[in-house]
């Protein structure tokens, strides 16, 4: 029973000193961290200031200014979607004048995807890769349209890395479908028809519900003979 108590008293004795020790060094440096917790206090309010104060009321006036910008973009009017039509600015215009907001950035995937659209394939990638897209659909979809340039400028083996990328950003009846095809279809390209193959039957098995998944057989079948299987 004494030895039980003489190593509670063990253990409460270093915690003591612990205490202590800890108590010796706040005096001694007190004043070093009255500093390092006013700075931290200081950066977390300008912080908070600057959001408030600058990001949130651009944000709201890029978002006014990039509506028509969307508009003309769905009406395939893609320079002035670009460039502005002389009232309002276009998605270029948005990304350097209000850089740090979430339009600022949206801006840059709309850019991207004009650029695709008008065969502008190294300034596709530029603004598809400087894009940075999180969400269900959009992200995967500018990761997608990095491997569609790449496509085009004939550079397979790299939009074959940006379509499996993409399948695998999101899962989804959507975008993962449709860039396994094309990283299948691709893969065929490549004369790599057994890659093919096991992506087709993923589509089959895993996104039966998916657009691509409808004609999947007849390229399953496909790559099979090709593969001679």
């Amino acid at each position: 029973m004494a030895k039980k108590t003489d190593t509670t008293e063990d253990k409460i004795h270093v915690v003591e000193e612990a205490l202590s020790k800890s108590e010796q060094f706040i005096e001694k440096h007190q004043k070093t961290l009255i500093i390092i917790i006013g700075a931290i206090i200081v950066i977390g309010l300008g912080i908070f200031a600057f959001q408030r104060l600058f990001i949130v009321p651009r944000e709201k006036e890029a978002q006014g200014q990039m509506f028509m910008a969307q508009k003309y973009f769905e009406q395939d009017s893609l320079n002035k979607a670009l460039n502005g039509d002389g009232n309002y600015v276009g998605f270029l215009s948005i990304i350097d004048d209000y850089s740090m907001t979430k339009a600022s950035n949206l801006a840059k995937y709309y850019t991207g995807i004009i650029y695709l659209k008008q065969g502008k394939y190294e300034d596709a990638i530029t603004y598809l890769g400087k894009f940075n897209g999180k969400d269900e659909l959009v992200g995967p979809m500018a990761t997608g349209g990095i491997g569609d340039a790449y496509t085009e400028l004939g550079q397979k083996e790299k939009a074959l890395d940006y379509y499996l990328k993409a399948a695998d950003q999101r899962e989804n009846n959507m975008t993962t479908s449709l860039y396994l095809m094309r990283a299948a279809w691709t893969y065929e390209d490549l004369g790599k028809f057994d890659k093919a193959l096991e992506l087709y039957t993923k589509i089959q098995k895993e996104h039966p519900k998916s657009m691509e998944s409808r004609d999947i057989d007849k390229y399953i079948e496909r790559a099979k003979a090709m593969a001679g299987k």
